[in-house]
């Protein structure tokens, strides 16, 4: 009876200890998630909604804080209505800063196809190995700051051009990963394209 006393008190503080142990190690990879931030590049006016909301929530979803940079700071208009907070200029974000880029679409967009700063960036994140990505036609970001050449990358239709002009090989298909490039061709891949910014940001 004692014997069978013991064997139940040493089961139950080994399973105790092992609780203990998967929680600390639980917690120290959602710490060491909440760590890891993305900035969303968002044009003032007419960025596309859900490619901004859509990934937005899955990250937010595993603790990756994504802070939006754009022309100026404040207030954002989607094309269907959806507001976002811009607390960056494009201009003083840093690579330093972050963990990954995205550049969201949506006709709006096209204020940074020439951007120095925009194309600036698109160069640090892609050159220092971080997750750089474009969904819609922010491609052409990618593509007009030189770093999709020989890469597999997609774009909305109207973008075409601009890839093949930027010396991407141009798939057509709905997302492309490409080493640690990321291409999206328009709002229906909006969900896929963070879950592929999501498990980037994750290796």
């Amino acid at each position: 009876m004692v014997k069978s006393f013991l064997c139940c008190v040493i089961a139950s503080d080994v399973f105790c200890l092992l609780n203990h142990v998967w929680f600390a190690i639980h917690s120290k990879k959602r710490s060491l998630i909440k760590m890891k931030k993305i900035v969303f590049v968002t044009a003032p006016e007419a960025f596309r909604d859900e490619e901004y909301y859509k990934p937005k929530e899955i990250l937010e979803g595993i603790d990756i804080e994504v802070v939006t940079a754009s022309l100026r700071t404040g207030e954002l208009n989607g094309r269907f209505g959806y507001k976002a907070m811009s607390t960056f200029t494009i201009r003083d974000s840093s690579l330093n800063d972050f963990d990954a880029i995205a550049y969201i679409g949506g006709s709006g967009s096209s204020v940074f196809f020439d951007d120095p700063y925009a194309l600036r960036l698109a160069n640090d994140f892609f050159k220092s190995g971080k997750p750089t990505a474009s969904i819609c036609i922010a491609s052409v970001i990618l593509a007009n700051a030189g770093i999709l050449k020989g890469k597999k990358a997609t774009v909305f239709s109207d973008g075409k051009a601009s890839l093949i002009k930027g010396g991407a090989v141009y798939t057509g298909g709905a997302l492309e990963v490409d080493g640690n490039i990321i291409t999206a061709n328009g709002p229906e891949t909006a969900e896929d394209f963070g879950r592929s910014i999501m498990i980037a940001m994750s290796k």
